[in-house]
């Protein structure tokens, strides 16, 4: 049975999507079967995979309002292993639409429940809030990371993100457990970067991955191209990065 992790963080920027498309990808390279899910309106992971979103017609959404089956709508990616649930611009209004439906927090959960036995790994992309389809996430997951960027304000909103899971635990998902807290976009050579290492450190601990994400071109501009880092770049820090993570993730599966 697959496990299903959420990447999740209602502030902005901070390398959720990034973090989605290359973990996915490197999980698949370690021929780990891997979904990834595009929870996010803005679609930006379907089109870092190689996805045109305008020209998707079968999406996440089509699966949560009850429209189409899972497995109509999962895509392939050019990477082994590697597949696709899109996201297209129509989940907006998926929020609104589900409002007045029972178990309206338990859609997603039930969608992929049908797929789950089908892979070693289920992402979810989630949106930069904490809407009805980030708590449908949270709710169909098994655990959830949270990415966190070695700038400013980095802990800004954290508590409140914290706060929800401790309330999806209580209500919807007893099981759901904190993945890790990922460091992302570090600089090695700006104190503050260290600094925000070692505030969360300090704060959370063994909850923090050992993998830090750097700042890397190769990361940045890979999905103009539609392609994960792994595949842009192999030998980047960026892709390495990543790589290591999912070792990381992998053997604690193992």
């Amino acid at each position: 049975m697959g496990k299903i992790i959420s990447i999740a963080n209602q502030k902005g920027g901070v390398g959720k999507t990034t973090t989605a498309m290359n973990l996915a990808a490197s999980l698949a390279v370690l021929e780990y079967k891997t979904l990834v899910v595009d929870a996010d309106p803005q679609a930006n992971t379907t089109s870092g995979l190689g996805h045109n979103p305008r020209e998707v017609t079968k999406s996440i959404y089509e699966c949560m309002v009850g429209k189409e089956g899972i497995r109509d709508c999962i895509m392939p990616t050019d990477v082994n292993f590697l597949d696709l649930l899109p996201s297209h611009i129509n989940l907006v209004g998926a929020e609104i639409e589900m409002v007045s439906l029972s178990n309206r927090e338990e859609k997603m959960k039930q969608v992929l429940s049908e797929i789950k036995d089908d892979y070693d790994f289920i992402l979810i992309d989630c949106a930069p809030s904490l809407g009805l389809i980030t708590i449908n996430a949270l709710t169909a997951s098994d655990s959830v990371i949270i990415p966190v960027q070695c700038e400013y304000f980095a802990l800004e909103g954290l508590g409140k993100l914290l706060n929800t899971i401790t309330i999806i635990q209580k209500r919807l998902n007893a099981a759901l457990a904190i993945e890790g807290i990922l460091l992302t976009m570090y600089d090695v050579r700006l104190r503050l970067s260290n600094q925000v290492v070692e505030e969360v450190h300090t704060h959370f601990k063994d909850m923090v991955f050992e993998t830090i994400i750097p700042r890397n071109v190769k990361l940045s501009e890979s999905p103009s191209f539609g392609l994960p880092v792994i595949v842009h770049d192999a030998e980047s820090k960026g892709a390495l990065a990543y790589l290591n993570l999912a070792k990381e993730i992998g053997d604690r599966i193992n």
